[in-house]
């Protein structure tokens, strides 16, 4: 291994760097997604809907509490939102509107949370095939170099060995980056649509119940 980095010369250094930062990255968001996926979701919609159909707020936003999350963070806003408006009397249209938009307001906080540095994974993805690319033109240069040198075997090995090396890890290190963000993005995609879902569910059963 240390020798290919040592053939692979000049690239291979910003190409580690990025290995480095694409594993932090990875990790880092893996046992996140992985924590939030341990939390179950759907039950904690039925049980908020099940105490707020009893009319006890206050043991929905503890539940909510208690759970964590993204989704448990919206909810927890919109009820504490909802349960002010229904001390003040306001009619069912108004909660709708103002519930709803303050959902909408913390989905979009909570969102950015949940894809926190996922862009850093589509930087790299993109930039590490270009960094190989690179390094296999200043092999090939170097290779050229050899030949014009009068043929120099040792020059010219070297060049070519530097340019499939970095051409090797660019692309490696692409599919470390590429392959985890698809999974991250489609479990992101995942809990926004819950979130939508316990949107959709608190605005109807306000209309229903105001």
């Amino acid at each position: 291994m240390l020798e290919h980095i040592i053939n692979g010369k000049y690239m291979m250094g910003p190409l580690l760097i990025c290995s480095m930062v694409t594993l932090a990255v990875v990790y880092d968001r893996w046992f996140a997604f992985r924590a939030n996926r341990s939390i179950d979701t759907r039950s904690l919609r039925i049980k908020v809907l099940n105490h707020l159909k009893a009319g006890d707020i206050d043991a929905a936003t503890e539940q909510c509490i208690a759970a964590k999350g993204p989704l448990a963070s919206v909810l927890l806003a919109a009820l504490r939102s909802y349960k002010q408006l229904k001390e003040k009397g306001e009619n069912a249209e108004t909660m709708r509107l103002v519930v709803g938009q303050v959902m909408d307001d913390y989905s979009a906080q909570s969102m950015h949370v949940v894809n926190k540095r996922l862009d850093v994974l589509t930087t790299i993805g993109t930039a590490a095939p270009l960094l190989g690319m690179t390094g296999t033109v200043t092999g090939m240069i170097a290779s050229f170099a050899g030949l014009a040198d009068g043929g120099d075997n040792s020059k010219v090995a070297e060049g070519i060995a530097e340019a499939m090396i970095t051409t090797a890890a660019g692309l490696i290190v692409a599919l470390f980056a590429v392959i985890p963000q698809s999974v991250f993005n489609r479990w992101s995609d995942e809990i926004e649509l819950e979130i939508e879902e316990a949107n959709s569910e608190l605005v109807e059963f306000i209309l229903t119940q105001h």
